[in-house]
């Protein structure tokens, strides 16, 4: 567990692109997360199933969300893990796992949370050009994206 600076950052923060939004409680875990994957909703520990925009289904399975907070510096950490999914759109799939880490410093009236972004995918396509085929990742040439999170609500 961990202190959220007296619960400034308790209740939910949207990104201003991917349509990330992660929801903070005062115990310092996160009790949801819509992810840009999919844009899914998610809560630690719990599957969840979705239809897809362009039809299909989804399936996605949370791994473990770690949360880190240094009051002094204000610096604040995020990992989201997502353990397995597979999205599936006609007669093409597309899963494996992922990680997420937001690296960043929150303003100091705990409105805004600069973070820069970096994603470990691990990617398989189904197609019927390339069946099963596994997605080349190179951590050394994985490119980062900086993102602002902004508190929207506080937690209930």
């Amino acid at each position: 567990m961990v202190s959220l600076g007296q619960g400034q950052l308790v209740g939910r923060w949207k990104a201003d692109k991917g349509r990330w939004e992660i929801v903070f409680e005062p115990d310092g875990t996160i009790s949801s997360a819509v992810v840009s994957l999919g844009r899914t909703k998610m809560r630690p520990g719990e599957v969840t199933a979705t239809q897809m925009k362009m039809g299909g289904k989804g399936l996605f399975e949370p791994g473990q969300w770690t949360v880190q907070y240094s009051q002094e510096k204000r610096e604040l950490i995020v990992e989201i893990a997502i353990e397995h999914f597979r999205v599936k759109l006609g007669d093409s799939a597309v899963q494996g796992r992922t990680r997420d880490f937001f690296v960043g410093l929150v303003s100091s009236d705990g409105q805004l949370w600069w973070t820069d972004r970096f994603s470990f995918p691990e990617y398989i396509v189904d197609t019927k050009k390339y069946p099963n085929y596994k997605l080349p990742f190179n951590p050394d040439d994985n490119p980062w994206e900086s993102l602002i999170f902004q508190k929207v609500t506080k937690s209930k």
